[in-house]
């Protein structure tokens, strides 16, 4: 079994990295179903991290642009 690095520890560019290599994985090679469930499971929980990722970037722009426009008022 892979041991993988627990996704609060990766950045957004480690974690699209791995998934893209897990894509990669699952197009390129023949594994058992158990294998493959184990990397699809992996690959979503990893999309839901980055998507959550860039949810907290997006609230921060937001909250940056609603700041600067107070001060602009």
């Amino acid at each position: 079994m892979t041991k993988y690095t627990p996704l609060e520890e990766l950045s957004y560019e480690e974690a699209t990295a791995e998934l893209e290599d897990i894509v990669a994985e699952l197009e390129s090679s023949e594994r058992t179903l158990k294998e493959t469930l184990a990397l699809f499971e992996r690959g979503q929980a990893l999309a839901m991290y980055c998507t959550d990722l860039l949810d907290e970037a997006d609230l921060k722009v937001e909250n940056i642009m609603e700041e600067v426009g107070e001060d602009l008022a």
